[in-house]
This record gives C-alpha cells, structure tokens and sequence, in this order.
C-alpha cells in the first residue's frame, strides 16, 4: 500500500507541487508582507505572550522567549498543517468531481505547504535566540530530524481529521476545540513543573508535549532528547501516519458520494 502510495505521489508531482504553490499564494494573497508573516507572526506572538506570561513565571523561565517560541512555532505548525488538511477534501470538491486523483495527495499537499511556511517561522526562532544571547550547541543539528518526524506525525494525523471530516462535518467545530486543549496541555507557556504531579498525566497522554520536550532539548537546554523522548516521538509518528493512511485509504472511495 505504501509504495504504491509513494509511487502515485511521484506520478503526480507536478500536481502536488501546483497544489502547494496555490495553498501558500491563497493564504497570503492582497496582503503586503505576503510570505514575511510567517516570519513576523511568531515574532508578535512571542512578544505578546513574553510580556503576559514572563512575568508570571520569571522566577521560573529563563529567557522565557527562546522557551516559549521553541515550542510554539512547531505546535503551531501542527495546528496550522492539520486544520487545513481536516477540511482538504471538502475544500476539493470540484477537482474529485470532475477529474481522478489519489486524493491523498489533496490532502498531504496541505501539510507539505505548511511545512515548508513553517521552515521560514524558525528564523524568527533564531533571531529571537541570537537578540537573547542564548547559547547555539551542536546538537541543534537534530531539529531537521526532529522536524521530519513531526511532519510524518502530522500528516498521519491529517489524514486521519481529514476522513473523519467527510463523514461528519462537525470535526470542523470540534477539532477547534481539541487543539486549544492540546496547546494548553503541552507546557508550551509553562514550566510542566507547576502542574500537580496527580495531574500530570494529562501532559504525559499528550503526544504534543513530548514532541515539545524533544524540539526544546537542544534549542533551549543546548542537549539532545533524551533516549526515551526520541524514541516515543518515532512510535507515534509512525503508528499516527500509518493509521492515517489505512483509514484514508479503506474509506475514500466512499468520498464522492458526501460531496
């Protein structure tokens, strides 16, 4: 099934990258910064929530926002990347109807275009590191690794939403709910510390937060992930994507008849 799905991918990848190209134009069409936002927007985030939650928890954080943004910018890119992939075959609709594609690729075209949106979103990250006097280690190396395995998580993920949302339309409001749930449950503004440790299970259930963990070791502790950190990042991808593409692919032909 996945070398098929990857050779359909190759056939038709010309389409995706027509795909991506109009998914990053759309977002950012008539505006006049265009693709710079994705630059200034963590930067206005991060100075928002510095002023907010820095003094919350100064006695906490140090440089709170190299903290904060470490993990921001990639649950942002989740949430982006899985939003547009949830509404990705409705949002289709007109192309299913008239032409045949593997309509996966509809769907993994939306990651793909935030993934590369957010690659841009990391030089703020470095910019607010070096504007910080935070220290660059070696071991920064790993977040192109860390990264691909969160995209690979991603897009499992998607095209989980993305099946879900065809059958029941209602995903678009829940899913809304979900991510605010996950942001709030991954110590992205807070030290996991101040969490009872009754309670803490609801971070450690919580892919995300591990996720986080992996992408703050090296950016902001300047170590690499722990052992068992990494190697739960790889699981879940895997087990995510792999779910993903079983249930999109049992279930697309059924797809055209709720368009």
């Amino acid at each position: 099934m996945f070398q098929k799905m990857i050779q359909n991918i190759q056939k038709n990848y010309y389409l995706l990258i027509v795909l991506v190209k109009r998914d990053i134009s759309k977002k950012y069409k008539d505006s006049f910064l265009g693709l710079l936002w994705t630059f200034f927007n963590p930067l206005l985030n991060m100075i928002v929530m510095s002023v907010i939650f820095s003094t919350i928890f100064k006695k906490n954080i140090e440089n709170f926002p190299v903290y904060m943004l470490s993990g921001r910018v990639f649950y942002d890119f989740f949430s982006k990347a899985t939003s547009e992939a949830l509404k990705s075959i409705p949002g289709a609709s007109q192309i299913i109807k008239k032409i045949y594609v593997p309509k996966y690729i509809i769907t993994f075209s939306k990651v793909l275009s935030n993934f590369i949106t957010s690659a841009i979103s990391i030089l703020a990250l470095v910019v607010v590191m070096v504007a910080t006097g935070a220290e660059f280690s070696i071991n920064l190396l790993i977040i192109p690794v860390l990264f691909l395995v969160f995209f690979v998580f991603a897009t499992g993920i998607g095209l989980m939403i993305a099946t879900a949302d065809v059958f029941f339309r209602d995903m678009e409001h829940i899913y809304g709910i979900i991510l605010m749930t996950i942001m709030y449950f991954s110590a992205i503004f807070y030290p996991a510390e101040i969490i009872p440790e009754e309670y803490r299970i609801l971070l450690y259930i919580n892919p995300m937060f591990k996720f986080v963990e992996a992408f703050r070791s090296p950016i902001y502790y300047g170590v690499l992930p722990e052992w068992d950190v990494m190697l739960y990042c790889i699981a879940v991808a895997a087990i995510a994507f792999v779910a993903g593409a079983v249930i999109f692919k049992k279930n697309q032909d059924k797809f055209i008849y709720y368009l």
